[in-house]
């Protein structure tokens, strides 16, 4: 049975958060498999979660996105659901060229899920639909 490289980065993921859930810490196999997986763009990841930067927005309706503060200042969107982020590494290395098959900040996301790290902010409906279309306009 072949695996592939998504599925074997949700193992990964799956034996991190079991590990924290038990010692509330990352084994530095699984570091050095993240490292081997991703390249720099690990450490990078784990730089955002480090200094907190990721905050999942959610509203009433159920809807929610996350919102990665960049080590350039900018603030991107990244929806894990689908496993898009708005930043121009992940249209060009992931999306146009397939190099990577994420960019550290969705990456940093996944971390953040994992490390039980993320910030929380609850905003309206309609508050959400206006980030989004921010963001949309802000990339036109």
């Amino acid at each position: 049975m072949a695996v592939t490289l998504p599925a074997v980065v949700e193992e990964l993921l799956s034996e991190m958060a079991a590990a924290v859930r038990e010692t509330a810490r990352i084994p530095d196999e699984h570091l050095s498999s993240l490292k081997f997986i991703f390249g720099s763009s690990a450490i990078q990841a784990l730089d955002l979660v480090d200094r907190q930067s990721i905050t999942l927005i959610s509203s009433p309706s159920g809807r929610h996105i996350y919102q990665v503060l960049g080590s350039s200042g900018k603030t991107y969107t990244c929806l894990a659901s689908c496993h898009y982020c708005s930043c121009p590494a992940f249209a060009f290395s992931v999306l146009r060229k397939s190099e990577s098959l994420l960019c550290k900040h969705l990456l940093a996301v996944y971390l953040s899920q994992v490390m039980r790290t993320c910030q929380q902010l609850s905003v309206s409906d309609k508050q959400l639909t206006d980030m989004l279309l921010i963001e949309k306009k802000q990339e036109a």
